[in-house]
């Protein structure tokens, strides 16, 4: 990502910005108790920076277009067809010339998962995206990566597997009572796991962003079968969740966007509910969402930073950006540097925002009186499958 601050909106687009904000429809779904908070299963073996099954195959260097990309590429594919498998998977694949392949077309591939209700029409669900880059930077060389981005993907990953099974049994429920989850169950829940986001030699609109570029441009072009609700699967998303820069002690995250500040703010309250129940290991006392207690017109946006969001921003799709930065102190200061590895990630920290990103999904998905201790024993035998499937050294083909 890069930093890129653009002028002060008028007061003419501010007033237009609020007045959306007013026939906007309201955001509302029911929070999950702080009993669910409290079952939540935390990460923990799987996320060891050795040998943790999920996040440590990430902790490697993963330029497009080389070996070590190709091995995170087949992990993150083999966790969702194993771990995960009745999520639909699809590969988006797309070249581009980098400034330095002279000439020769570079691959990206997009990693696209999603799980909607059973039998709903193609079309009409809308999606909560979660999306994180799996790339990483060429230079410095061997620079890893671990707050940019494969700690944000792991993340995902458990909150993917967390809520499965709570998916399954809250649509049996429904149809248990005659109703079908595939005409009133509205949301479904997708994961991106995009390509190409840093640049090759320096950022800049087409030395960047290689496949959230392709996937955005894509996906405004294709059309939904007739009379769906959604006229293309960019107008699915219902919000466009983007990780970026977790990892480091004491975060701050910034509120970027009117229009999306009450799921911001959601996602502060979850964070305080969460560090006031004691499900917090870090040791930062003050609130990583330093902007909750702002009401949405005194957000200013500011044009933001430079990151996947971008190429959707553009085509109207709601953002939540979620990334390690404010003005009083900049970026983290392992970034883009060879200090972001996996011994200055802080574990605690990754795990907390792993507990968080976990309940700000599953209360998305309206999963209280689903999540419970039955899946979080079910997480952890799927953890222990998991491990032993990497001992194993068992591979599945793309």
């Amino acid at each position: 990502m890069s930093l890129a601050f653009s002028s002060l909106c008028g007061h003419f687009i501010l007033l237009c910005f609020s007045l959306l904000l007013i026939l906007r429809p309201g955001q509302a779904y029911e929070g999950l108790s702080d009993e669910t908070l409290k079952a939540l299963p935390r990460p923990s073996q799987e996320f060891d920076i050795h040998n943790g099954a999920i996040l440590s195959p990430i902790l490697q260097t993963r330029v497009p277009g080389t070996p070590g990309h190709d091995a995170v590429l087949d992990h993150l594919v083999n966790y969702i067809r194993t771990t995960v498998p009745n999520w639909e998977l699809e590969l988006q694949n797309s070249t581009s010339e980098t400034p330095l392949s002279r000439g020769k077309e570079v691959p990206f591939v997009n990693i696209i998962a999603y799980r909607d209700p059973p039998g709903a029409p193609v079309g009409d669900i809308e999606r909560l995206t979660l999306v994180a880059h799996y790339d990483s930077k060429l230079t410095p060389e061997g620079f890893i990566g671990a707050i940019d981005s494969a700690a944000p993907c792991a993340m995902i990953m458990h909150a993917m597997r967390t809520i499965d099974a709570a998916l399954e049994k809250k649509w049996a429920a429904m149809r248990e009572k005659g109703t079908d989850p595939a005409f009133e169950e509205e949301r479904g829940i997708q994961v991106l796991f995009l390509d190409g986001e840093e640049a090759f030699e320096e950022w800049t609109n087409t030395d960047s962003l290689y496949g959230a570029r392709s996937l955005a441009e894509t996906w405004d072009q294709e059309m939904n079968p007739a009379m769906s609700t959604f006229k293309t699967k960019l107008s699915s998303i219902s919000l466009f969740v983007l990780l970026d820069l977790l990892g480091s002690k004491s975060p701050n995250i910034m509120s970027f966007y009117q229009t999306t500040h009450w799921a911001y703010q959601n996602m502060g309250n979850l964070e305080q509910r969460l560090r006031s129940l004691g499900q917090f290991k870090s040791s930062s006392t003050d609130p990583w969402f330093i902007d909750t207690s702002k009401n949405s017109q005194q957000v200013v946006s500011r044009g933001g930073i430079q990151d996947d969001h971008i190429p959707f921003l553009a085509r109207g799709v709601d953002i939540l950006h979620i990334i390690d930065f404010a003005p009083f102190k900049g970026f983290s200061p392992v970034w883009h540097t060879m200090d972001d590895d996996a011994e200055h990630l802080d574990m605690d920290t990754v795990q907390d925002w792993t507990m968080l990103i976990t309940a700000f999904t599953a209360e998305w998905m309206e999963l209280e009186g689903f999540l419970g201790h039955s899946e979080t024993v079910k997480a952890r035998r799927d953890e222990d499958l998991v491990e032993e499937a990497i001992r194993l050294n068992k591979k599945t083909e793309l």
